[in-house]
């Protein structure tokens, strides 16, 4: 059964669909992080090319019907392992095909 509850819909596939996309964005937010870290106060202002850099590539992520579609069948596969064995498994640190 696939059908998605709301929880699932708005709450939980986001969630992979957000975890994912700062492992796919690492560069950017190591970036942005590296920047922040060295500017501090000044960040708001000596950062915002890494800062629109980090979103955009997010963004991209998140309005990807496919990267959605990917997250929603990851989802889908835990939710199923769940219930067939009733263990919660931890989220695998997600990897891309280099």
């Amino acid at each position: 059964n696939s059908k998605l509850r709301h929880v699932e819909k708005d709450v939980l596939i986001p969630q992979i669909m957000r975890d994912r996309a700062k492992e796919l964005c690492s560069d950017k937010v190591q970036a942005f992080t590296k920047c922040c870290q060295e500017t501090g106060l000044l960040m708001v202002v000596k950062c915002r090319q890494e800062n629109t850099a980090l979103k955009d590539c997010l963004v991209g992520y998140y309005t990807d019907p496919s990267f959605y579609e990917e997250c929603k069948a990851e989802y889908l596969k835990q939710r199923e392992e769940y219930r067939a064995t009733g263990i919660k498994k931890k989220r695998q640190k997600f990897t891309p095909n280099v």
